[in-house]
């Protein structure tokens, strides 16, 4: 028979967090924090690097047009495009709200989902792909900023009719 043991002692050890407080600007006495000044330069920067956005988009979505292009091509190339298509987007989706394009976040997201998780790659589905490039297009030639009021509306809602049209035919 085994011998009973006595109670268990637990102690719980409670440390402070530095780091959090620091990350808060209490800095615990240290003097640590953001400066009013290093804030006002970040978001001159992020201001100007925002002025910027459109034509480094422009730049990318071209980028995916030749993938796009390559997928039509060389249909059985396309899942090693669709794959190059899909890091693109993904990239691209953390970007646009940043810079004050939503629309080009909610579009690149979209755009992700759809082409990870296909197995069987039709010729409708490359036709999704352009749907998508086409709409961050007209985003960024328009420079619809923000939710784009009703340009971004009609935008949002005619990706998703091409998405329809081109899933219901499969």
């Amino acid at each position: 028979m085994a011998k009973a043991k006595g109670p268990i002692k637990v102690r719980f050890y409670r440390f402070r967090n530095k780091l959090k407080d620091k990350c808060a600007g209490l800095g615990g006495g240290d003097g640590i924090g953001i400066s009013a000044e290093a804030m006002a330069k970040a978001e001159a920067a992020l201001e100007e690097m925002a002025e910027d956005y459109p034509d480094w988009v422009q730049g990318i979505i071209h980028k995916l047009s030749e993938q796009h292009s390559r997928c039509v091509d060389t249909p059985e190339l396309r899942h090693e495009f669709f794959e190059v298509i899909s890091h693109i987007a993904h990239d691209l989706k953390g970007q646009g709200g940043t810079f004050g394009y939503p629309l080009i976040t909610d579009f690149a997201d979209s755009l992700y989902e759809f082409t990870t998780a296909k197995t069987e790659l039709t010729n409708n589905h490359v036709e999704i792909v352009k749907s998508h490039i086409d709409s961050m297009r007209a985003v960024i030639k328009n420079r619809v900023s923000g939710d784009g009021g009703d340009t971004g509306a009609a935008l949002k809602q005619g990706l998703h009719q091409a998405i329809e049209k081109y899933t219901a035919v499969e």
